[in-house]
């Protein structure tokens, strides 16, 4: 990341964004404003920011659109926070799920903005890279094919195994970085977020009901590998389909 953050903000509501990237700016940010998707794409092609503040409810492609569009982009890792209006629970459940770091729900001040933005790019820079790109199709590793759209496992039968909302987030996070020792706060971070607590233990509980789906013996795990100082890694290779 450059010494100074770049910031795109996406709103269709020109008092909205022009606020928000007036204050940015007051507090040491490089900002970019975008009224949509053209825009934005614009703003992409000249450098990927280091996060994206983007409104759900636009006209045309609304930001679940380009949340999509823009974890779809080759190389493609930058952190979002969505901008929603109240009672869009909805919205918001697919937006993270779609792999959003955080959401703001409108009404919201500048400062609590701040330390959103703050903390995902905190956490971001804390976190391991992803092997490459968030895939959303479909993705092959040991005898599973995990498809990402039916949020399922998928044997060699071809039968449907589902996941939980848990059990999807935490393969997700292990088939984007495969081979790497993630912690049990990094898991949590990457899982939970800012829904996380301190001390948090669900992880393993979490990582205990995976391999039950996934492991040929989930007490002797060979896919999942449990390492000292409270670290997991996700071992077989992962191939999309």
């Amino acid at each position: 990341m450059d010494q100074v953050p770049h910031i795109a903000v996406v709103d269709d509501h020109r008092e909205i964004r022009d606020l928000v990237g007036q204050y940015l700016r007051t507090q040491g940010y490089r900002v970019s404003l975008a009224e949509g998707g053209t825009a934005l794409r614009r703003i992409l092609e000249t450098g990927a920011p280091d996060l994206v503040v983007l409104d759900i409810m636009m006209p045309g492609e609304d930001g679940l659109t380009l949340c999509r569009a823009i974890q779809a982009r080759p190389g493609a890792d930058i952190p979002i926070i969505f901008l929603t209006a109240r009672g869009e629970e909805t919205d918001r459940v697919i937006g993270l799920e779609l792999g959003a770091d955080d959401y703001l729900v409108k009404p919201f001040s500048s400062r609590e903005l701040l330390a959103r933005i703050k903390a995902v790019l905190r956490r971001a820079h804390a976190l391991p890279p992803r092997s490459g790109a968030r895939r959303t199709g479909a993705l092959r590793f040991d005898r599973w094919v995990f498809d990402l759209s039916r949020r399922e496992l998928q044997g060699d039968d071809g039968v449907g195994l589902p996941l939980s909302n848990a059990e999807y987030r935490l393969l997700k996070v292990f088939t984007e970085h495969p081979g790497i020792v993630l912690s049990r706060d990094q898991l949590l971070d990457m899982t939970v977020g800012r829904e996380a607590e301190p001390f948090d233990r669900s992880i393993d509980n979490q990582i205990s009901r995976l391999r039950r789906k996934v492991e040929r013996d989930p007490r002797n795990p060979i896919l999942i590998q449990t390492h000292r100082g409270g670290g997991y890694s996700f071992i077989p290779e992962v191939h999309a389909v």
